[in-house]
């Protein structure tokens, strides 16, 4: 029998709106378990699978393409851009900081 993959314990803070639409009640933080190392795709695939709600909010259900009005921080970085699966640093793999998900803010 073969081990179980390593995983994580991964800190996610969720904009307002999505952690209503989640019925997160407490917080603006969510505990996942990622597979580790974590990287964006892992860490959304395990916050999918925990929280079914979110699937096609944060990115395309289909190309899996980030949504053009989140942005994805950790670190004081912005990922937004970066390649999903480019691991995520190792404060956000140890719990010492979150993954932020932030709504864009757009208009005039």
């Amino acid at each position: 029998m073969s081990p179980a993959p390593a995983r994580c314990e991964v800190r996610v803070e969720l904009p307002a709106h999505l952690r209503t639409l989640a019925g997160i009640t407490s917080g603006h933080e969510v505990l996942i378990q990622a597979a580790a190392p974590p990287t964006v795709r892992t860490v959304l695939d395990a916050l999918e699978a925990a929280y079914p709600m979110l699937r096609g909010t944060i990115r395309d259900q289909v190309t899996h393409q980030r949504r053009a009005f989140l942005r994805f921080f950790a670190c004081q970085q912005d990922l937004s851009l970066d390649s999903p699966d480019t691991p995520l640093p190792p404060a956000i793999a140890s719990g010492a900081e979150p993954l932020i998900v932030l709504g864009a803010v757009a208009g005039g």
